[in-house]
């Protein structure tokens, strides 16, 4: 199971998500985590509060995926675990942060158009479980702060496992078949894949990922957990704004 803290009540903050007005200072370093399973809208929720805040965007499930997309173009054996990870240390998974959202690029060619492919998906549990592989991508992720000392990250271990000590945490959660419905318009399956099938992958996706003996997914003690169930994007950004605010008084 996973583990989770108590849900922070939402509340609409801002009557305008664009009209806020608020940055983090520029000379301000700070790393803010965003961790929670599949479908609960991590990756469009910060992106846009790193645009908000004036911040740098760090999609780790990019990552995983390029890994996976690896494994299924280069044909490699599942099996062939060494093969996998040296062809992925190989490739210098990077970002194109000229770009916005940064753009992903393995032997300095974007993949951006391949990571999201359904295939792909199916992979990524099993690419997550295999610790040299994970190893590999917190250092990449660590210095990938050092380089962006302004930065949202998100992904499955961003708060308990590459930024343990991140001063503002974040714990997204959702009923397994608002998810569902969320993945399937994301990767644009609509029509191909139906909503119990997608909750079913996404539940099983969610027991590899809790149970896995690295980097496990877990709510961080110290995170604050949100049910984006039925909240609308800016609805959850404005909560999140509200309390980068207030921890930022704090510190």
């Amino acid at each position: 199971m996973v583990q989770k803290g108590a849900a922070v009540p939402v509340t609409q903050t801002t009557p305008d998500a664009t009209k806020t007005g608020f940055t983090v200072p520029s000379t301000k370093e700070i790393i803010i985590t965003i961790d929670g399973p599949a479908g609960t809208g991590k990756s469009t929720v910060a992106r846009r509060l790193a645009q908000r805040l004036g911040l740098d965007f760090l999609d780790t499930g990019a990552m995983y995926r390029a890994a996976a997309a690896i494994l299924i173009d280069r044909q490699i054996d599942e099996q062939e675990i060494g093969e996998l990870v040296s062809t992925v240390l190989g490739a210098d998974l990077h970002f194109d942060w000229s770009q916005d959202p940064p753009t992903i690029l393995a032997w300095d060619t974007p993949i951006d158009h391949r990571i999201r492919c359904d295939d792909v998906t199916k992979k990524v549990s099993f690419v997550a479980t295999i610790p040299e592989l994970r190893s590999h991508m917190v250092r990449k992720q660590r210095i990938i702060f050092a380089q962006h000392p302004r930065l949202v990250t998100e992904g499955r271990d961003q708060g308990s496992v590459a930024f343990p000590d991140a001063p503002i945490k974040f714990y997204l959660d959702a009923d397994p078949r608002v998810r569902a419905e969320r993945r399937i318009d994301q990767l644009g399956l609509d029509g191909s894949v139906s909503v119990e099938e997608m909750s079913e992958r996404i539940l099983e996706r969610d027991r590899i990922d809790s149970t896995r003996s690295d980097g496990p997914l877990v709510c961080p003690e110290d995170a604050v957990v949100i049910d984006t169930s039925v909240l609308s994007i800016d609805e959850v950004i404005n909560e999140m704004e509200r309390v980068v605010r207030e921890r930022l008084d704090d510190l």
